[in-house]
């Protein structure tokens, strides 16, 4: 099994920058896009849980945008093979610096593009 192809390793992060994009400007249609629209996607986040595009939809509906500056840093993209990749970053907002989030997610290609199939995200507890 080829591990971090380059070319791979582009797509995705190319992918997970404009799911980072989507995410920062709340386009909830491009959001829910990026997610696998099947009834086993997960989501966990800070205080819930999505289980299946239905509620994954409807919760990333009901949100409101992100708060203004945030940043990405110690992101990873990691391939295995050609059709499965995980990403993993750090984020914080200003003046939150202190209290660090973290997200990660599973991407695969399928025919229609990278898609989420599983994400998390949680705080740094310090």
């Amino acid at each position: 099994m080829d591990i971090d192809r380059p070319d791979v390793v582009a797509e995705v992060a190319a992918a997970f920058t404009d799911y980072e994009k989507a995410l920062v400007a709340n386009d909830v249609r491009a959001l829910g896009e990026w997610f696998w629209d099947a009834e086993s996607v997960t989501r966990f986040g800070v205080a819930d849980r999505q289980t299946g595009a239905a509620q994954l939809h409807a919760w990333r509906a009901a949100q409101p945008p992100l708060p203004p500056g945030r940043r990405l840093y110690d992101t990873k993209v990691t391939v295995f093979g050609s059709d499965l990749a995980t990403v993993t970053t750090m984020f914080d907002y200003p003046g939150q610096e202190d209290r660090p989030g973290r997200q990660s997610q599973t991407w695969v290609r399928f025919p229609v593009g990278w898609r989420i199939v599983h994400a998390h995200v949680s705080h740094e507890l310090r």
